[in-house]
């Protein structure tokens, strides 16, 4: 299975590398981020499944770490933690979007977000979905927030929704949701490989479509994406509660598109027969 897995990886890795190319990354700045990486995980899942105890030896036997780097990057794991976090602003300003897209009492009779007073005693309001959502920040901050990326908008007290999802024009923020929802993505397709009952990881897939069809169904594409979220979303936000054991969940929807790739104008030469 070698030859497969490391198709499948370097397939993975394409598009990150590129893009770290662009950002200036070299070869050796991956090399050392995967360093981190290799011992977060032999530590995490493999360190202590034989009983043995979890030894700066045993994990430089378990990824071919010298024991020396071992030291200093369980350190620094100790230090600064082994998850990217979202900024906070972000991540309170989305999960208000989430909520004021998707629950009833915040949609129009057409069951679209409608607009809000920014404060009510008498009906919904905005500073009433930020303490729906349990928001720690100000809803002033939020709405600021919001405003900024152009997702909402206030005039004259009322606030309106301009996009149903929150995404933010900062770098770090984008970086983040990047590192969350692929680093999530790929847990629930390492999960399946790896057996027991399986999560939920499918695509659809056409390798030559007219580009004239696209154009027309990738809208009516994104609406679909968007309503599976949103009553996702809906069912789930009715039964949150903070009783009994807690667990994290992550779904998501993702497209892709480009040029298909030409056909071959020649036959192509006999390959070898692969070697026993």
């Amino acid at each position: 299975m070698n030859g497969t897995l490391k198709t499948a990886v370097l397939a993975i890795l394409r598009p990150l590398v590129r893009y770290l190319i662009g950002q200036g990354w070299t070869y050796g700045a991956l090399a050392e981020a995967l360093k981190m990486v290799y011992v977060a995980e032999a530590s995490q899942h493999y360190g202590e499944a034989d009983g043995r105890t979890l030894t700066d030896s045993r994990v430089s036997l378990l990824t071919g770490i010298h024991r020396k780097e071992v030291k200093r990057l369980r350190l620094l794991l100790e230090e600064h933690g082994e998850r990217p976090m979202l900024r906070h602003g972000a991540n309170i300003a989305a999960q208000v979007v989430a909520a004021w897209v998707s629950m009833a009492d915040y949609a129009d009779p057409a069951g679209q977000p409608q607009p809000l007073p920014l404060r009510s005693e008498v009906s919904p309001s905005f500073e009433g979905l930020a303490r729906r959502v349990k928001a720690d920040m100000r809803p002033r901050a939020i709405l600021d927030e919001l405003s900024r990326v152009g997702v909402a908008q206030e005039q004259e007290g009322v606030v309106r929704l301009l996009r149903a999802a929150y995404i933010s024009d900062l770098p770090e923020d984008q970086v983040a949701f990047l590192g969350e929802n692929v680093g999530d993505h790929l847990r629930s397709a390492v999960h399946n490989l790896e057996g027991g009952e399986p999560f939920l990881e499918r695509a659809l897939y056409f390798d030559a479509l007219p580009a004239a069809v696209l154009e027309e169904a990738r809208p009516e594409l994104y609406r679909m994406g968007e309503r599976l979220l949103r009553e996702a979303h809906q069912r789930l936000n009715a039964a949150e509660s903070s009783e009994g054991p807690q667990r994290r969940l992550r779904l998501g929807v993702y497209y892709y598109e480009e040029d298909a790739a030409a056909e071959p104008t020649e036959e192509p030469a006999a390959e070898d027969e692969p070697h026993a």
